[in-house]
């Protein structure tokens, strides 16, 4: 991920536990979409810690991978992970440190959103990318098809109305797909195309989903990082009570990001 202006986005390990497990999922369909040949240059915008850029390494062969992101932290847990010919550096998305027509394609992962105003960054990513070269993202469908926040945010404004005006779905109208068609076409890409990505998001129990809500990681732990004790102990309580709950404990729900593509003309 890239700019975050609002929310903790610098411990890696806790990132991946909250939500990194379920973003390698969705990378995997998104790459596996893509398809391209081997070889290729690939860029990772926004790379948090390296869930896309691994998964380029792995599936496509290429003939080189950077991954930028504005966090130090998240990057360390990119490098620690990743294999050894991908590459990365701190940067800002709204001003790439590359020339341009360098690589044959331009992709981001769950970052788009917290890019304050997105335009910049996805003219950016056309830029650097050859004539005909790809330009894709995906971002959690926060209004209607990302469960574990869905269930989060509706049970916080249950017990706290306040809440309502940090939920992700309000915040981020751009994750639907005729903000996401626009924003491309915006940016002059052709052959605009927009599609859903689901994956099972199955926690083992309570526990499992609960805690990485404690690790400050994100708009909803937060949130909860604000809370004292007994609301929290409250909020606790009330998301508990409305999950589903499978016969082993284990909380099944699934998450959906919107997939988004195009060609720099």
């Amino acid at each position: 991920m890239a700019e975050r202006p609002s929310d903790v986005w610098e411990e890696g390990h806790a990132y991946e536990r909250y939500m990194g497990r379920w973003s390698r999922q969705v990378a995997e369909v998104f790459v596996a979409r893509l398809g391209g040949r081997n070889g290729l240059r690939w860029l990772d915008v926004g790379c948090g810690t390296g869930a896309l850029t691994r998964t380029l390494a792995a599936r496509c062969r290429p003939r080189a991978v950077v991954g930028l992101d504005r966090s130090p932290g998240f990057l360390r847990a990119a490098r620690a992970a990743a294999p050894a010919r991908a590459r990365f550096a701190v940067a800002d998305a709204s001003a790439l440190p590359l020339r341009d027509a360098v690589f044959d394609a331009a992709v981001s992962g769950l970052a788009l959103n917290f890019l304050e105003p997105p335009g910049p960054a996805v003219a950016e990513a056309a830029r650097v990318v050859r004539p005909g070269g790809l330009v894709a993202a995906y971002v959690w469908d926060y209004a209607e098809g990302m469960g574990l926040l869905r269930h989060f945010w509706d049970a916080a404004a249950s017990v706290d109305p306040a809440a309502a005006t940090r939920d992700e779905g309000r915040r981020f109208p751009l994750c639907r797909p005729d903000p996401l068609r626009a924003l491309w076409t915006g940016a002059g890409l052709l052959d605009v195309s927009v599609e859903p990505i689901e994956v099972p998001t199955v926690f083992s129990g309570f526990a499992d989903l609960w805690e990485p809500f404690l690790s400050g990681q994100g708009p909803a732990p937060g949130y909860v990082a604000t809370l004292a004790p007994a609301d929290r102990d409250r909020l606790r309580t009330r998301l508990a009570a409305t999950l589903p709950t499978g016969p082993d404990g284990s909380v099944p729900l699934a998450a959906r990001a919107w997939a988004v593509r195009g060609r720099r003309p």
